[in-house]
This record gives structure tokens, C-alpha cells and sequence, in this order.
């Protein structure tokens, strides 16, 4: 069964969501961050996909705190990112309760980083995001565009040892028109060993059941839940099918 990842985007301490990753396109939805994890927790959710927006601007993790209020009185395994430029930006994360990273822009401007902190942390705790705009990756808070293929740029990294991949399709991110099946697809039918997470763009739970039909495994919900597309009490049901 797909697994639900729900996801909380922080911005100056609040739980907001943007719309293709546009900062003047931010709706607050609560504003206090531990209240919404509870709620994830108490329908029998277990992951927590957190993002530091703050963080994306300023170079740096910002909301530390916040990960370890959620961390430290909830149960959600974390994997969190935004900010991520250093060894020391990494190791407060996993001080503050992360379980696992996310790093993306890094892994193109600073590889050699990148890739230390894989040797260094493991497999299994560092995720590459992997995030695109017409099959081409896109970095600094997806404002600027590059060359790299986006299926090129995750087989060079999963040669590096990367097992995690969070991909989410720009284009779709927020908008509620439903994710790009056919990009997951084809990530997966090119490495049916990779851990995919896909992301952006789920409107309702058909979308969950297209993207388990296409065998992805694993899905990350934000606006759709936000906006009582999808009600935690109908992804409940559906985990205890």
C-alpha cells in the first residue's frame, strides 16, 4: 500500500503553503505547526515531510525549534529540509529530531558536500529532492532553472548511493490539478529499486490510487488536506483497509 507522507511548509514559525513555490502566493493555514502534526498523528499517520521556508531564504536552517517541538512530543518519523548548506546546518536537523534530510539545491551547486554527507550520515538518513520544471531541475527555491535532465541527475546520483528520492513536479505544486503520473512512472520503470517519493499536485485520493496503480509507493500531501480536499478521517480508513 502507498504510504502517506503529509507535509508542513514552515514561514516565519507559521504553517503556510505556496503555490509553485512563489513566496507572494503563501496562504497561512495555522500558526501554530505542533497543533497540525498532532492532528497527522492522532489519524495514524507516521511520517512528516518539513520544510523550512525560512530556511530556503536565508542560506541556513531558521526553524530548528520548530522541528524539535514536533519531534520531541510527537511520534512522526521527520524528514526535513530546507537551509541545508553545511555539515553544521545537517547536523542541527538531526540534533533537533530529524530522522532524515532533504537536500536538493546543494547537490547541484556543492556536490562534493552532497555527497559527504551521504558517506557520512548514510543512505538511509540523507534524500535527494529532486525538483523540476519541464523534466529540467531547478534549485535555490526553484528560482532558477538548470540543463540538468531530471532522470540523468537522479541515475548519477543513485551511483553515488543515494536510495531516497522526493521529485516533485514544479509545475504542479500547489495547485490541485492532480501530480504528474507519468513522470513518476517512468523514474520508477528506469530504476524499479529507487525509493520514490512523489510530490506535488495531489487534488483528491484518486490521485493517491493513480500513483499506487503506477507503483509509487510513496506519496507527499500538503494543500489538498489544507484545503479539505482530502480529510485525514478518508486517509485513516484507507490505511486500515
Amino acid at each position: 500500500m502507498i504510504e502517506i507522507i503529509p507535509a508542513i511548509d514552515i514561514l516565519d514559525g507559521k504553517c503556510v503553503r505556496l503555490s509553485q513555490g512563489d513566496y507572494n502566493q503563501k496562504k497561512v493555514y495555522n500558526e501554530e505547526p505542533l497543533e497540525v502534526a498532532k492532528q497527522f498523528e492522532d489519524h495514524g499517520l507516521h511520517r512528516l515531510h518539513l520544510v523550512d521556508l525560512d530556511g530556503v531564504k536565508a542560506n541556513r536552517v531558521i526553524n530548528y525549534r520548530v522541528l524539535e517541538q514536533i519531534a520531541s512530543r510527537t511520534s512522526l518519523i521527520i524528514d526535513f529540509g530546507g537551509g541545508l548548506k553545511s555539515d553544521y546546518d545537517v547536523q542541527i536537523a538531526f540534533d533537533s529530531g530529524a530522522e532524515m534530510v532533504t537536500g536538493g539545491s546543494i547537490a547541484v551547486k556543492n556536490p562534493e558536500v552532497f555527497q559527504q554527507w551521504i558517506d557520512k550520515f548514510g543512505r538511509n538518513s540523507i534524500i535527494l529532492g529532486a525538483d523540476c520544471r519541464n523534466n529540467r531541475i531547478a534549485v535555490c527555491g526553484w528560482t532558477e532553472n538548470t540543463e540538468e535532465d531530471i532522470f540523468l541527475f537522479i541515475e548519477n546520483w543513485r551511483k553515488q548511493g543515494i536510495l531516497k528520492v522526493i521529485c516533485t513536479d514544479i509545475s504542479k505544486d500547489g495547485m490541485l490539478e492532480g501530480p504528474n503520473v507519468e513522470l513518476y512512472r517512468e523514474i520508477k520503470e528506469r530504476d524499479p529499486e529507487i525509493h520514490l517519493i512523489a510530490c506535488g499536485g495531489i487534488s483528491c485520493m484518486d490521485d493517491i490510487d493513480r500513483l499506487e496503480e503506477a507503483n509509487i509507493s510513496r506519496v507527499i500531501i500538503g494543500k489538498a488536506i489544507y484545503e479539505g480536499r482530502i480529510h485525514l478521517k478518508d486517509l485513516r480508513e484507507r490505511m486500515e483497509k
